[in-house]
């Protein structure tokens, strides 16, 4: 497996600004049955691998698919680092980083853990948000995603690299050893357009275990 330090990740993690966070929120409510998630705005793109099994880059409570030419690299926590909180938001710490750029894109699918399994899937995306002081307009929706039960959100994060808004997306699910969130980055709004469809593969496609 290859691994990166946090140290490492340093100047991706501040270069992007683009973690998550949420200042205020929509939220359609806890007890919402789930969408089944029927045409996606955007297409999926074709599948070109997997990662969360041995072997694969990063090895997860998940796996899912990933489109062509994205490469994961699993993150290796150095708790003694200067930096180690920037692997941390909220309830979840940084697992998992798929980097776009051999695909022609710049940015991210990150994977982020909790370490309990006392918080469900909403609460770790809810808390993995609100600690980002740069996003807003959070809405929450349940849905129901390649026989899956996934807590989704959609908001707007502020970047203060590029002085732009762009979208962000990020699902969550639960496994046995706590929730698992998936996020989608990316350096401006035209950049997270282009992988949308990546981000969809990997919802669509996501499975515990």
């Amino acid at each position: 497996m290859t691994r990166r330090t946090v140290r490492g990740l340093v100047p991706v993690l501040l270069a992007a600004s683009a973690l998550t966070g949420c200042s205020s929120e929509a939220d359609s409510g806890g007890d919402a049955k789930p969408e089944k998630s029927a045409a996606p705005a955007v297409r999926t793109a074709a599948k070109g691998g997997t990662v969360g099994g041995a072997g694969s880059g990063c090895e997860l409570p998940v796996t899912f698919d990933l489109a062509a030419d994205w490469k994961p690299k699993a993150v290796e926590i150095d708790p003694d680092s200067d930096f180690a909180e920037l692997a941390e938001q909220g309830p979840v710490t940084l697992a998992c980083e798929i980097d776009a750029k051999p695909a022609g894109h710049v940015g991210f699918l990150r994977v982020w853990r909790a370490a309990t399994t006392t918080v469900t899937p909403r609460e770790a995306l809810k808390g993995f948000v609100g600690a980002d002081v740069n996003a807003s307009g959070a809405a929450y929706k349940e849905v129901a995603s390649g026989g899956q039960r996934l807590t989704e959100v959609v908001y707007t994060a502020h970047s203060d690299l590029m002085d732009e808004n762009r979208p962000a997306h990020a699902f969550a699910l639960a496994t046995p050893d706590g929730p698992v969130v998936v996020h989608l980055g990316g350096l401006d709004a035209d950049q997270h357009e282009g992988m949308l469809p990546a981000y969809e593969l990997a919802k669509a496609s996501v499975r515990v275990g």
